[in-house]
């Protein structure tokens, strides 16, 4: 059963933020944002948005309209911030966005990296859960692990060149 009470019908809030809420903090994250700042931009992507009202075309027009508008959200908090910004580039990430993330926000990719990260033997995903998921320093992997750091290095690089080729390879044949 679909969300929307009608298929012409605009996304009520609630929906509007239910669909695209985990897309928007996702394409935070790859724009190098924070976990808590993506989770604050993304609350006020969506108060500004339904605040201001917009028409709903389709999904693609909405979700590109969503990012456009955490986009710039994000922008103003680096400057404010003193950082330097890199703008150079949006348009060829919001086309491999779209390529990678599609209309369901990136939830099949997801699920595509989480049966990859399967297919890595125990001391490879833990590796990469140690640097990524808890932020641990390479040394500390190293330890962790009982090897050498360059050794820690080369794990992970292994990891994730097998998970990019796994998940190439799995969204190549769904596309097929």
């Amino acid at each position: 059963m679909s969300d929307r009470p009608h298929s012409n019908a605009p996304l009520t809030p609630e929906q509007l933020i239910h669909k695209y809420q985990h897309g928007i903090w996702r394409y935070l994250r790859v724009l190098g944002c924070e976990a808590s700042l993506a989770e604050d931009i993304t609350q006020e992507t969506f108060l500004r948005v339904i605040r201001k009202g917009f028409e709903q075309y389709n999904d693609a027009a909405t979700a590109g309209y969503l990012r456009k508008v955490a986009y710039n959200l994000f922008i103003s908090v680096q400057r404010r911030e003193g950082k330097n910004v890199v703008t150079d580039d949006i348009e060829r990430l919001d086309a491999s966005w779209d390529k990678w993330a599609g209309a369901d926000n990136g939830d099949t990719l997801l699920d595509m990296l989480r049966e990859c990260m399967e297919g890595l033997t125990e001391r490879a995903r833990s590796a990469l859960e140690l640097r990524f998921r808890e932020e641990h320093t390479r040394s500390a992997i190293a330890d962790h692990l009982q090897i050498t750091e360059h050794g820690a290095k080369n794990l992970m690089q292994r990891a994730k060149k097998q998970l990019r080729d796994c998940v190439e390879n799995k969204s190549q044949a769904e596309l097929n």
